[in-house]
């Protein structure tokens, strides 16, 4: 009897070890490797009552040694609010900085015309942007937030007209990269929406 329990025992564990090794296979098979951008822009209608700006010359937006990768970073604060990690099979299709440049001249180019730093052109107001936090942040394991902050410096002629933080986080629809680029694409088109608002509200002028 002893001999007869012994071996289901021994081929309970066996169907055990199979149905993991299946899992973790169909696990690997179902999360390939993947991009993620900040999707569509916001659409039009959405800028159609914006105030208007002056030609403004916009760099491309800075960031830390930590952000210039197209690491998908994270943050585990239930656990421990310094604890940061990044995902092995998620990736964005280029650094969060590049992305986020891409969305500010396209935001701001609804208002009024856009220079870059190639632009010859001087005495146009200057507009520089470090992004200071990209990451989704986890509250609990099936919980979590996209966080985006940048500190924003406009100067004309070498004069400081203005300097501001901006910051904005959006709900995580899933707990995972998906949800976390969602979250950040809304996150980042809070603060440029932000950041528009004040830089219509400065006092620019093209020609000084």
């Amino acid at each position: 009897m002893a001999d007869i329990d012994m071996k289901g025992a021994v081929a309970a564990f066996a169907l055990a070890c199979v149905a993991l090794l299946a899992g973790c296979g169909s696990t690997s098979t179902a999360m390939p490797n993947a991009h993620y951008d900040l999707g569509a822009p916001p659409a039009a209608g959405a800028t159609a009552n914006a105030l208007p700006t002056p030609p403004v010359k916009v760099l491309a937006v800075a960031a830390p040694r930590s952000l210039e990768t197209d690491a998908f970073a994270y943050r585990l604060s239930y656990v421990d609010a310094q604890r940061t990690g990044s995902y092995s099979d998620s990736h964005w299709t280029m650094p969060p900085a590049q992305l986020l440049t891409q969305r500010l001249r396209n935001a701001l180019a609804a208002r009024g015309p856009i220079l870059s730093g190639a632009d010859p052109v001087r005495a146009v107001p200057l507009l520089e942007v470090e992004l200071t936090s990209f990451e989704q942040v986890f509250d609990a394991p099936e919980q979590s937030h996209g966080l985006v902050s940048v500190r924003a410096t406009l100067t004309q002629q070498g004069r400081v007209v203005g300097q501001r933080s901006f910051a904005a986080s959006a709900p995580a629809p899933s707990a995972d990269a998906s949800g976390g680029a969602r979250a950040l694409a809304a996150a980042s088109d809070d603060v440029i929406a932000q950041l528009s608002a004040w830089l219509a509200a400065q006092p620019l002028s093209a020609s000084r």
